[in-house]
């Protein structure tokens, strides 16, 4: 299966693309699949839409430069979409990680600094929301990304969203990979600004549940947020958790987590 998926990544950033994702196997072997590195675009959603017309196969994989996808991942991939063929054949998109409609996390994947999040499933989940860290569609969906949404975040709870406005529904799927992320005490303010692009496009459907916030009509959560974030900045100093610079390391320590799990 390997061949017949196209991989998209938007990567300003060498250093995790040469030392995480492509230290994956499935970019080291023979039967290596199409890698699309999206350099220098003002946003995700301008990077992948010129991926898409790019892609030489149907299935793409958008995903993010400190992702590591172990040996079982493609066919635990390919596992999913023969279920959905029977289920749900017009799927629209599929993650490693989402939200419901009632705020609960689906999904299986190790995250630095949070550990294994989720564990082992057969059947796809149905959620309202994928997070950006791993986004799979069909070239033939016809879906593609708002270059509205300005920046690097939220477009893929945007694609859920336009997925959904179309009759086609999004799932996270049980394929295991790990987050090599790193996270500080505050969201950026380019988060911020393409947070309220997605509230505005979006206002008629909330709430809105993804991984990272809570979309609302009343903007109550983000506002317990920020001040949430100001607390850790300004008093307690909190500093940037960084990535963990030997990856193989890291599989290591995922790896024995998900055998103890």
């Amino acid at each position: 299966m390997t061949r017949a998926i196209t991989f998209a990544v938007a990567s300003n950033r060498r250093y995790s693309l040469d030392s995480i994702l492509l230290t994956s196997p499935i970019f080291n072997g023979a039967d290596r699949p199409q890698l699309l590195v999206q350099e220098g675009y003002r946003s995700a959603a301008a990077a992948y839409n010129e991926a898409i017309e790019r892609s030489e196969n149907d299935l793409i994989v958008f995903l993010h430069d400190d992702m590591y996808l172990p040996e079982e991942w493609v066919g635990e991939l390919q596992a999913s979409i023969e279920r959905l063929a029977k289920t749900d054949p017009n799927w629209g998109v599929l993650g490693c990680s989402g939200q419901t409609h009632d705020n609960q996390n689906r999904g299986y994947v190790y995250s630095h600094g949070l550990g294994i999040i989720g564990e082992p499933f057969e059947e796809p989940r149905r959620v309202q929301t994928l997070d950006e860290i791993l986004l799979i569609i069909r070239k033939s969906s016809g879906l593609r990304f708002d270059e509205a949404i300005p920046h690097f975040h939220m477009y893929g709870a945007d694609l859920c969203m336009t997925a959904a406005s179309r009759g086609m529904n999004s799932y996270a799927i049980s394929a295991y990979c790990i987050h090599n992320t790193q996270y500080g005490p505050a969201l950026s303010g380019e988060f911020y600004e393409a947070y309220r692009a997605f509230r505005r496009k979006w206002k008629d459907a909330l709430p809105v549940y993804t991984t990272c916030v809570q979309v609302t009509k009343l903007n109550g959560y983000i506002y317990e947020r920020r001040l949430r974030e100001a607390y850790r900045l300004y008093v307690r100093r909190d500093k940037t958790e960084e990535r963990v610079r030997n990856t193989q390391a890291l599989v290591e320590t995922a790896r024995a987590m998900r055998r103890q799990s």
